[in-house]
């Protein structure tokens, strides 16, 4: 049974992950970087978010917070690539 839990844990992980990358490219580019960017840049996100929140004291609760947390950081995160790198292209749908 535990094994399974990690495993769920797991799924909603990279669902949440994929989400949150994908909103965040589109606001910041206009169009999805393809399945495997987007779960990258929302785990990726998901992390930088997570810091940010802790560094300003901030309490993330629930799905919809997380969601939130993990967009936030995945935008700020795209933000300082595209500032880095302009021309970098990512994979289009």
């Amino acid at each position: 049974m535990y094994e399974s839990m990690q495993f769920h844990n797991l799924v909603w992980f990279l669902i949440v992950g994929g989400v949150a990358g994908w909103l965040a490219s589109l606001m910041v580019d206009g169009n999805g970087l393809g399945i495997l960017g987007d779960i990258v840049i929302g785990i990726l996100g998901a992390f930088f978010g997570g810091f940010l929140a802790d560094v300003f004291g901030v309490a993330v609760y629930g799905f919809w917070g997380v969601l939130a947390m993990s967009v936030v950081g995945a935008v700020i995160l795209l933000a300082i690539i595209r500032m880095i790198n302009p021309r970098k292209r990512f994979a289009r749908n």
